[in-house]
């Protein structure tokens, strides 16, 4: 029994980590919402607080270090940015703007603020938004503000903790428990939550499965 069940995972993860062995390319960046860009398939994005780690997470999970810009300084990423993934392709990522870092300027961050909003609200290609938690931190008042935003919307989303690999097990499992609760009633929240860590590699290919099942039910661009 344990040797088929393994057996099934790792045929299950194979899935995600082809699509993901695949073309991975930069295809546009919109700084406002005049110039995204045309509707087309299926979009997949991944939206956190600054320095969640959003762009270590894209480039862990391509397996490439430097298809997202990545930066020690919270608020470098000032746009949407657009990557294809896999033959075909298979669906559009998304990096987005982190949110929260007030530093960068009231004005910019409330341009930021809204083309988010624009963005989650209005894009119908848009499949699931991954929401980044730091496990160190846990979901804090300005994630629950997109979470409810995402709701409101009836945009499908899914947690992913990041930094999984800075806490101890047990203080892991206490937080995926936390976490697990304090999305059990939010009408959006696709259930299950997946614990990450860029360095070391930890959930990366359940991630991309999830991704991938998600393209096979949607369709992807095909």
């Amino acid at each position: 029994m344990t040797l088929a069940t393994s057996s099934t995972d790792a045929t299950l993860l194979e899935t995600g980590r082809k699509l993901f062995a695949g073309p991975a390319d930069f295809v546009w960046a919109a700084a406002a919402r005049d110039s995204l860009p045309p509707l087309g398939g299926l979009e997949i994005a991944f939206a956190g607080r600054s320095n969640v780690g959003k762009s270590s997470l894209v480039n862990a999970l391509t397996g490439r270090k430097t298809l997202a810009r990545t930066s020690h300084t919270p608020g470098r990423t000032q746009q949407l940015n657009f990557f294809t993934i896999g033959a075909g392709p298979a669906f559009t990522l998304v990096d987005m703007p982190g949110y929260g870092y007030a530093a960068a300027g009231k004005d910019k961050v409330a341009a930021w603020t809204r083309m988010i909003r624009s963005y989650l609200k209005g894009r119908s290609t848009l499949g699931r938004v991954y929401v980044l938690i730091d496990a160190r931190h846990g979901i804090k008042d300005i994630d629950a503000d997109v979470l409810n935003m995402l709701d409101v919307a009836a945009v499908s989303y899914q947690i992913v903790l990041t930094k999984a690999d800075e806490l101890t097990a047990a203080a892991l499992a206490a937080r995926l428990e936390e976490t697990q609760a304090a999305i059990a009633k939010r009408p959006a929240a696709f259930p299950g939550i997946v614990p990450t860590s860029s360095r070391s590699g930890t959930g990366i290919p359940q991630l991309r499965q999830a991704i991938a099942d998600l393209v096979a039910e949607r369709g992807g661009h095909g």
